[in-house]
This record gives C-alpha cells, structure tokens and sequence, in this order.
C-alpha cells in the first residue's frame, strides 16, 4: 500500500524517523511546495495532491499541520485510510485563541523571521521535547524551516474552515499535547502523557496503531 507521509508545519521527513513499519506499508514522503501569496490551506492542499500516484490505492499519514493538509486531500481524493496524529480534523476543534487570533489578523504584524526564532525554552515546552536528541532533531528542524513557509502556514492554520470529516480517518492524539489541544475533540486513539512529539516519541505505540489501521488488523 503506498501510504503518504505529511510531516507538521515547518518539518520534515525526520520527525517520522522513527517509525518502523511492516514492509507492507510502502512509505513515501511527500515534500512541501511553495505557496503562493494569500493561497489558503485547502486550495495549497489540493496543489500539493498532484504528487499522489491515485492509479493505485493509497492511504495518508499527516502529523500536525501535514494532519490538516491530509484532511484537505482526503476530501478531494479518495484513499483507502486517512490517519491524522497530533493534529484535527475540524477547524472548529482548534484552541479558541488560534481562531481569535486569526480573526483578528495578529499575524500580518510579525516579522516572519522573529517567528523562527522563538525562545528554545518554550519550543521544548510546547513540544514537550525530553531527551538531548529530541531537543536537537527540533532546533534542526526550525533552523532549516523556511521562515516565509513558516509565516504562511501559521496563517493558513489560523484561518482555517473546515466543517466535514473525511470518510475512513482515524485521529491519533496525546493527553499532552500543548499545540493542538481540545477538549471536544474525539479521537480514535489516545496516547497517554502523549506530546506533540509524540511520533517520535512514542513511534513503537504509533506504529503498531498505523500498522492496525492500514493493514486492517482489527480496524474498520
């Protein structure tokens, strides 16, 4: 099954480094595009749905941001089974003051560099980061983030609309998840003390849940 990887907002492929998944799962990493001026989530997610081979089935991994962008495409395409992990799939279900501060416009008045360059301390806090490598792998990760790229998809997450849940998606999230927190949402697995950095960090539990769902081992 040729199964699409999204990683989160300013992320790569290294976030799912981790993961060790049966060979079944044929794992192809989708890299971001650049967006052009003012495009919203939707319309850049269905640009960057051109690189899915849909001649055959396939299914969608998106973790934080990638999960949103992952709802996007699933609404367009059709794949066999959408998972979502550390992220949401209603616009609804982001933190109250995400929706308020997109409704305000805040963003326009940062600096799209000073967005990268936030304090270490509350990087690690949000992201809930333990280990030196953890710290690490997430400093490299936002130094190689493009700050434009950066600004934009805060923007696009911040004035985000989207009411309909995909058919066959699956939300995987942790308790403790200090980004992406809601207390309505629902999802389909929880990881206990789970973080935003919880695919790393749990990626043996989190790869047994992909496994089940893709391979359909007890999953609807």
């Amino acid at each position: 099954m040729n199964t699409y990887f999204i990683s989160g907002l300013g992320a790569d492929k290294r976030i799912f480094s981790k993961l060790r998944l049966n060979q079944k799962i044929n794992i192809i990493h989708v890299d971001w595009i650049k967006p052009v001026k003012n495009e919203s989530l939707a319309a850049y997610a269905g640009r960057l749905s051109r690189v899915i081979d849909q001649s055959q089935p396939f299914a969608l991994v998106g973790v934080s941001f990638g999960g949103m962008i992952a709802v996007e495409i699933a609404k367009i395409l059709n794949p066999v089974k959408t998972i979502i992990i550390s992220s949401t799939m209603l616009s609804n279900h982001l933190p109250l003051l995400y929706r308020f501060a997109g409704k305000l416009g805040l963003l326009k008045f940062i600096p799209a560099r000073l967005l990268k360059f936030s304090n270490k301390l509350t990087q690690n806090y949000y992201f809930g980061t333990k280990s030196g490598t953890e710290k690490t792998l997430l400093s490299k990760i936002i130094k190689d983030t493009d700050p434009y790229f950066l600004k934009w998809a805060i923007g696009s997450i911040l004035n985000w609309k989207n009411k309909k849940v995909p058919e066959r998606i699956y939300h995987i999230h942790g308790t403790n998840d200090k980004i992406l927190y809601c207390k309505t949402a629902e999802p389909d697995f929880v990881i206990e003390h789970g973080t935003h950095f919880m695919v790393y960090q749990n990626a043996k539990e989190i790869s047994g849940i992909i496994e089940k769902i893709i391979l359909n081992i007890g999953i609807n």
